[in-house]
């Protein structure tokens, strides 16, 4: 990754972005082509691109870039963007606040302590792993319980194999893809086991990465304590009933060395917190516009920081959104406000973004509560969309085309996904 020496740091830049991940980059990116002149790019890491760094299955960039990509092969293809828009990156450095007035505190063991002014700011910095300790698991804390993440830095980027008997909690997207990558590597899975009555994960990477290697998924099932002293031994599974309670007198030991934990994503937003930005409950990301703008003027967010992807695509596509957001802001060449505030309604856990404009097209994402296939996607009255299903471990996505709400001149508009009959009823 490039770097920028301490007399080459501008006081003032037209757009800072916190993160270099897909997110970061393709905000860049956005921002350059909006009329930024001076974009930074801070992250922590050595290198840019984020956890595509430790992906190195294939199956990215086939909606962006047309073309089947392994992880490292995406951010390149973005890196290189980055570097030919002339964007200042600076690694090995942490973003330590922002206040209000878009001040960047930057903390750098190469280049110290560093404020810089920002015309506009673009929180990028992806998310988290839900841990062991997020959802309590009784039994001791041996050594061999990790983040399926983790397990994936450890086996992609440094070759060490984490065990040779694994189990896996919890079915997200990095687990099942692990749960292959360690079948590669000549570990037995023994099992994945999944808490809801669904898979959490893109149904192509339950049947590609899990029935392909005739790993078992029990559904309606987890994990109730963890054995061993200095390395874990066993676990104890078990069913669960309608309320998620488990049936103990049901429960079964599995012999492991191994506890990989894939229950999901937390987005990271202490930055967002502390400039008092608004937060979707649901998402725990920042309530954002259709430019991807925060409730803070002038603080822009995207990516995995907002709410959880299934793709990267979708994830370069909304913050190159984002970043032409910022550096239209920052150049003072900033849109017509929204007019029409999303609501979630029937079937529907969340929508990004949370408000939009009859005036122009947008990429709405979804999210729903339960499957239902067929269906039909509806926004209040004035729009309807047939969908062959929906599954809440996949993302929904729908562009919303202006002629579409030709009818509608503002307010609230309600989503709903409904069953194919209920819709035409």
């Amino acid at each position: 990754m490039p770097d920028l020496r301490p007399w080459d740091l501008r006081s003032r830049y037209d757009v800072v972005i916190v993160g270099a991940g897909p997110a970061g980059l393709a905000a860049a990116v956005g921002a350059r082509e909006a009329g930024a002149e001076h974009v930074l790019v801070v992250d922590r890491e050595h290198e840019a691109g984020g956890i595509l760094q430790q992906c190195i299955h294939h199956g990215f960039g086939l909606h962006h870039f047309k073309e089947e990509l392994t992880g490292p092969s995406y951010a390149q293809r973005y890196l290189e963007q980055v570097l030919e828009h002339d964007v200042d990156l600076l690694p090995d450095s942490y973003v330590l606040d922002v206040d209000p007035s878009r001040r960047v505190s930057i903390l750098s063991g190469r280049h110290g302590l560093r404020e810089v002014d920002a015309g506009a700011v673009v929180l990028a910095m992806g998310a988290r792993e839900r841990t062991r300790e997020a959802i309590r698991i009784p039994g001791s804390r041996p050594s061999g319980v990790m983040t399926a993440g983790f397990a994936q830095k450890l086996v992609n980027l440094a070759g060490y194999l984490p065990g040779k008997r694994v189990a896996i909690l919890g079915s997200g997207d990095i687990g099942l893809i692990m749960a292959r990558r360690l079948v590669l590597e000549g570990a037995e899975v023994v099992g994945v086991y999944e808490l809801m009555p669904h898979a959490n994960g893109l149904t192509r990477n339950v049947v590609q990465c899990l029935h392909d290697f005739d790993i078992p998924l029990h559904l309606s099932t987890t994990v109730v304590r963890i054995h061993g002293s200095e390395r874990i031994e066993k676990v104890t599974v078990a069913p669960v009933d309608e309320q998620f309670r488990p049936k103990l007198d049901e429960a079964w030991d599995v012999d492991c060395d191994t506890l990989l934990v894939s229950i999901g994503l937390i987005p990271d937003n202490e930055l967002a917190r502390s400039l008092g930005v608004r937060l979707d409950p649901v998402t725990t990301g920042p309530i954002v516009t259709s430019r991807m703008e925060t409730s803070r003027d002038g603080v822009f967010a995207c990516g995995n920081t907002v709410h959880i992807h299934d793709l990267v695509d979708w994830v370069s596509q909304e913050s190159q959104l984002a970043g032409a957001g910022a550096g239209a802001a920052a150049v003072g060449t900033r849109a017509s406000p929204d007019n029409v505030r999303l609501i979630p309604g029937t079937n529907v856990r969340s929508c990004v973004p949370h408000t939009i404009t009859t005036e122009r097209e947008h990429t709405v994402y979804l999210r729903v509560t339960t499957s239902i296939a067929p269906c039909t996607l509806r926004f209040g009255d004035v729009y309807e969309r047939p969908l062959r299903y929906v599954v809440p471990g996949e993302m929904v996505t729908v562009k919303v085309r202006p002629r579409f709400l030709q009818d509608f001149h503002g307010g609230n508009l309600t989503v709903h996904v409904v069953p194919r009959e209920e819709a035409t009823a």
